[in-house]
């Protein structure tokens, strides 16, 4: 019985994606006539057509659709089979994938990435940063081996290591009323202009689960996708918003007419930690990875 190989099914995922053999075959690497033809000894092997294919565009057949998923996991057991056996071999080297958010990476890396490195000299980290449900699209997928995120927000049958908590603050112009206060109370945003992210950003997620309640007012109209760009729409008295502390050094360093006020201690907070497919083999790694991350965050 013949069986398709893995780079036909590589070819048959990069084609399902980008729906256009020359895009196909250059993200393959591979030239489009050798990419045509491994398609179609797919498509004899399996005895069906996987794509429609005109001179305007390509679709998916029905059959190519019901296919795709099994393609894809077969490609990622392929993938977790050879990242075994490098875990095996010679653990904490290599390359490895990692997924992180917008109000993470930029904050969270520069403090604890020196520190890995330095531990796990071997370890090739490639970084790609996008939204929560990219990310675990892509790590379902196989794209990605590990992500960095915030925990708090649905993340499906991963595995999770939590690492540290981040509190939240409250960030105001000079002379808002909050500013002569020790802290501020959940209940007080109730009735104030809040600044936050968009959608698909799981720290506008929180900070609106935060803050909802009747009479609360998010400033209508205005959803940001930056971090930064809330930060100085608060310095022009357009309204306030909740920083997560990690975030402070970086979004306050030479912005004066910016103070924040804090929560009580027991306020609102975000979990900072890694996640993972349950069934990959290089978990242990991760784990030491999750902990030197730990203590470097804990010393920078």
């Amino acid at each position: 019985m013949q069986l398709p190989t893995l780079r036909q099914l590589e070819y048959f995922t990069a084609l399902a994606e980008t729906l256009n053999f020359r895009e196909a075959a250059e993200a393959s690497q591979v030239s489009q006539p050798g990419l045509s033809g491994q398609i179609a000894q797919l498509e004899s092997t399996l005895h069906g057509k996987l794509f429609e294919r005109d001179r305007r565009q390509v679709r998916l057949t029905r059959f190519g659709s019901t296919l795709l998923p099994k393609a894809r996991e077969v490609l990622r057991r392929a993938e977790e089979l050879s990242e075994l056996a490098r875990s095996m071999g010679a653990p904490l080297t290599g390359p490895l994938r990692v997924g992180t958010i917008p109000t993470v990476g930029p904050y969270l890396l520069p403090k604890i990435l020196p520190e890995v490195r330095r531990t796990y000299p071997e370890l090739n980290l490639f970084l790609r940063e996008d939204l929560t449900p990219n990310l675990l699209d892509q790590l379902e997928g196989g794209d990605l081996d590990l992500l960095l995120l915030a925990t708090d927000v649905p993340l499906g049958d991963l595995e999770v290591m939590p690492l540290f908590s981040d509190p939240f603050t409250v960030l105001v112009p000079k002379g808002h009323a909050f500013e002569s206060q020790d802290e501020v109370q959940i209940e007080q945003l109730y009735q104030v202009d809040v600044l936050l992210l968009e959608e698909g950003h799981c720290l506008g997620d929180q900070a609106l689960a935060l803050c909802q309640a009747p009479g609360q007012a998010e400033v209508a109209g205005f959803r940001s996708s930056s971090l930064s760009t809330i930060v100085q729409m608060v310095a022009g008295g357009m309204g306030i918003t909740l920083l997560p502390e990690m975030a402070l050094e970086r979004e306050l360093t030479g912005a004066p007419n910016l103070t924040t006020v804090p929560f009580p201690p027991d306020g609102p907070s975000r979990e900072i930690g890694l996640a993972w497919r349950k069934s990959s083999p290089r978990a242990s790694e991760y784990r030491m990875i999750g902990e030197t991350m730990t203590k470097a965050y804990a010393q920078a």
